[in-house]
């Protein structure tokens, strides 16, 4: 199983680990899957009050799809197949509360998971970026989700530049989309410890006000995910021309800001 998890009975929290640190953590479609089922799950199971979901090892949360995917795709500029797309809590219609621990590397399609969780907690030496430009795709939903939690300018460069950067921990707390900031290795402490001390409370209360925060980002986000297959469509380069941008760019050549 590449998805592990663990519940502490004792306090109701549930551990979610992305379990394949020989790949960064990336997600094929079993592991998609697994994820969807899993948070659909969750919402029958009222020993579980909150979660925390982490990458296993310390090089990566998660490096989005698995490049070995094969992902076939409808012709119609109107409709596209996304696999991550119900990955997340609220694309499985779950409101219990969601904390993720960023050890490494968090980037692509990170940020599905990272978008529908209450919070982020992180490592000082994590690292958040982009590559779908650099790769010639749009980034669309990965765009609207951190739109939620940073500003326009923040997000646009991140999107823009690619793999040409990546921004530092502490300067994706400065911009809201982390809330706390660890030593290294020690984010999944602190995010169960908020977990388990949020586990404590009624949990009505609990899930009544997770849905009141989400209700007021859901709006604008609705209006934006309408539009993200029609611009993935006509904007991505084929993937042929995908597979060879991939082959051309060797590693590093990054800075971290």
């Amino acid at each position: 199983m590449s998805i592990r998890v663990e519940t502490e009975k004792e306090t109701g929290v549930a551990l979610v680990t992305l379990d394949r640190p020989e790949k960064h953590n990336a997600i094929d479609l079993g592991m998609a899957s697994q994820l969807a089922d899993m948070w659909r799950q969750f919402r029958f199971d009222d020993a579980v009050r909150a979660v925390v979901v982490t990458g296993a090892g310390s090089k990566a949360f998660c490096t989005g799809i698995d490049r070995s995917v094969d992902v076939p795709q409808p012709s119609s500029p109107y409709s596209i197949d996304d696999p991550l797309i119900a990955i997340g809590p609220k694309a499985n219609d779950l409101w219990k509360p969601v904390i993720a621990a960023v050890e490494g590397m968090a980037c692509g399609g990170a940020f599905y998971l990272l978008g529908e969780s209450e919070f982020v907690v992180a490592s000082r030496e994590a690292t958040f970026f982009d590559p779908h430009t650099t790769y010639g795709m749009v980034s669309a939903y990965e765009t609207i989700y951190l739109a939620q939690r940073m500003p326009y300018g923040e997000v646009a460069r991140i999107a823009l530049m690619g793999t040409a950067e990546r921004t530092s921990a502490r300067r994706a707390y400065e911009t809201g989309l982390v809330s706390e900031l660890t030593e290294p290795g020690e984010s999944l402490d602190a995010a169960l410890g908020c977990a388990r001390t949020i586990a404590s409370y009624p949990t009505g209360a609990v899930q009544g006000t997770v849905r009141a925060v989400w209700a007021a980002r859901e709006a604008g986000r609705a209006g934006a995910l309408a539009h993200a297959p029609h611009l993935i469509a006509l904007g991505n380069v084929g993937a042929e021309g995908q597979a060879q941008l991939f082959e051309g760019r060797g590693r590093g050549g990054y800075r971290v800001r």
